[in-house]
C-alpha cells in the first residue's frame, strides 16, 4: 500500500512535534520537582520534624542553579535536533535568560506539554474502547445493557481528540520555537552590537579595498601612462634640438608638442600624487607631508611629532586632508599669506590642524570638497571639526583614531 505523497509528509511532521514535546517534558518539569523537594525539605527544617532535612536540603538547591545552567545545552541540543532551530550558545554570565526559560517559562511550557500528550494519550484509549470490550468477559456485557451506546460515544470523542491533537501539537511547537528564540536566542542589543560590528568590518574592507585601487591605479600610471609621457617629451625635445633645417612652423608645433607633453606630465604627477604618493608608503607621513608643503604655492609651516607610523589607511586619510586643506587654501583662502599644518599623535588619536591667516567664511556645508573630506575623515571613525568665521582665520582639525 502506497502512502500519499501529502499525508507521509503530515506523518513525518506529527511524529517530529511530538517527539519534540516528549523530550521537552522531563527537562521542563525538573525544575518544578527540584522547587517541591527543596521546598518540602525547608518546611521540615522549619517545623524540625526531621532531622535529615537540613542536611538534605543544599542537594535540590544545587540541582536547580546547575539546571539552570545545564538545561540550557540540553535544550539547545533539543531545537537543534528535533526543530533544525540553531539557538546561540548563552554565555556563563547571561544567567537572568538562563534561568528565566529553565525556572520560569520553561514549567509552564512543561504543564502545556504534558497536557498535550494526556490529550493524545486518552483519545487513543478512547478509540481502541471496543476492543477492550471485547477482551471482557461476555457476562459483564450481559449486566451491562447499553453499553454499546456509551461505547461509541466515548470512541468518537477519542477521534475528536486524536484530530486535533497534530493541529495543537504544531502550535504549541511554534509556541515553543518562539519562546525559545526569544528568551535563549540572540537578544536585540546582541544583534545590535553584531551587525555594528559586521558593518564596522565591512567598511574596514571597503576602505583597504579602495586604498588598494588607488594605490594600483597609481602605479599603472607611474609605469605606464607617466613614461610614455616622458618618452614622448624627450624625443620631441631631442628633435627640437637636432632638426634645425625644419620650417618656422614646423619647429612652433615642435615646440608647442614639447610644452604640451611637459604639461602633461606635471598633471599626472599631480594626479598620481594625489592618488597615493609612493613616498608615504617608503618614508611615512612626515615625508609625503614636507613634498606637499614644499609644493604649495604659499609657504607652509609643517610640524610633525609622530613617534611611530600609524596605519596604513590613516596616514593615506591624514594625506589626502592635508592635500585637499592646501588646495583649498591656495585657491579659495582670500588674502591668505601662509598656512600652517601640525600632526601629532596622542596615544590612540592622530590628530591633524590645518589653518590660514585668509579671510575666512567656509562652510562645509556649501562645499563639496569639504564634504568630500568629511566623509573620508569619517570612513575611518574620525572627527572633523571647522573654524571659519568670516575676516578669519580659518581652522580645520581631524582626529583619527590609530590603534595602539
Amino acid at each position: 500500500m502506497t502512502i500519499p505523497p501529502r499525508l507521509r509528509r503530515a506523518l513525518a511532521r506529527l511524529r517530529r512535534d511530538i517527539l519534540f514535546i516528549a523530550a521537552g517534558v522531563p527537562l521542563h518539569l525538573v525544575s518544578p520537582l527540584l522547587f517541591t523537594w527543596a521546598g518540602i525539605l525547608l518546611a521540615r527544617t522549619l517545623a524540625a520534624t526531621s532531622s535529615n532535612a537540613p542536611a538534605i536540603l543544599p542537594a535540590p538547591l544545587a540541582l536547580l542553579v546547575v539546571a539552570g545552567y545545564g538545561l540550557t545545552e540540553t535544550q539547545r541540543w533539543r531545537f537543534r535536533a528535533l526543530c533544525g532551530v540553531d539557538l546561540p550558545r548563552l554565555r556563563f554570565t547571561e544567567k537572568k535568560r538562563q534561568f528565566g526559560y529553565n525556572w520560569l517559562v520553561g514549567p509552564l511550557l512543561g504543564v502545556l506539554e504534558a497536557l498535550l500528550l494526556a490529550l493524545a494519550a486518552a483519545g487513543l484509549a478512547a478509540v481502541l474502547i471496543p476492543v477492550w470490550i471485547w477482551a471482557i468477559p461476555w457476562q459483564w456485557r450481559i449486566e451491562h445493557p447499553g453499553y454499546a451506546t456509551r461505547a461509541t460515544l466515548v470512541t468518537l470523542l477519542g477521534l475528536a481528540a486524536l484530530a486535533a491533537v497534530p493541529a495543537l501539537a504544531a502550535g504549541l511547537v511554534r509556541l515553543e520555537n518562539i519562546v525559545g528564540r526569544a528568551v535563549l536566542g540572540v537578544s536585540w542589543a546582541d544583534e545590535l552590537a553584531q551587525r555594528v560590528e559586521d558593518l564596522t568590518e565591512s567598511r574596514a574592507g571597503a576602505v583597504d579595498a579602495a586604498d588598494a585601487e588607488r594605490r594600483r591605479i597609481e602605479r599603472d600610471l607611474h609605469d605606464g601612462a607617466q613614461q610614455r609621457l616622458v618618452s614622448l617629451a624627450l624625443n620631441l625635445g631631442l628633435a627640437k634640438a637636432t632638426l634645425t633645417d625644419l620650417s618656422p612652423a614646423a619647429r612652433e608645433a615642435i615646440e608647442a608638442a614639447h610644452r604640451e607633453a611637459k604639461e602633461a606630465i606635471e598633471e599626472l604627477n599631480s594626479l598620481v600624487r594625489g592618488l597615493h604618493p609612493a613616498v608615504l608608503d617608503e618614508l611615512g607621513l612626515d615625508a609625503a607631508l614636507s613634498g606637499l608643503a614644499a609644493r604649495a604655492p604659499l609657504p607652509v609651516r609643517l610640524r610633525v611629532d609622530l613617534p611611530e607610523r600609524a596605519g596604513t589607511a590613516v596616514e593615506g586619510v591624514a594625506y589626502f586632508v592635508v592635500s585637499e586643506a592646501l588646495t583649498n587654501v591656495a585657491k579659495h583662502a582670500r588674502e591668505a599669506t601662509r598656512a600652517d599644518v601640525t600632526v601629532t599623535r596622542l596615544g590612540g588619536i592622530l590628530r591633524v590642524v590645518i589653518a590660514d591667516d585668509g579671510m575666512g567664511g567656509a562652510d562645509p556645508a556649501r562645499g563639496t570638497g569639504l564634504r568630500g573630506l568629511v566623509q573620508r575623515v569619517r570612513s575611518v571613525d574620525g572627527t572633523f571639526w571647522m573654524s571659519s568665521p568670516v575676516g578669519g582665520p580659518t581652522m580645520m582639525s581631524v582626529e583619527l583614531p590609530c590603534p595602539m
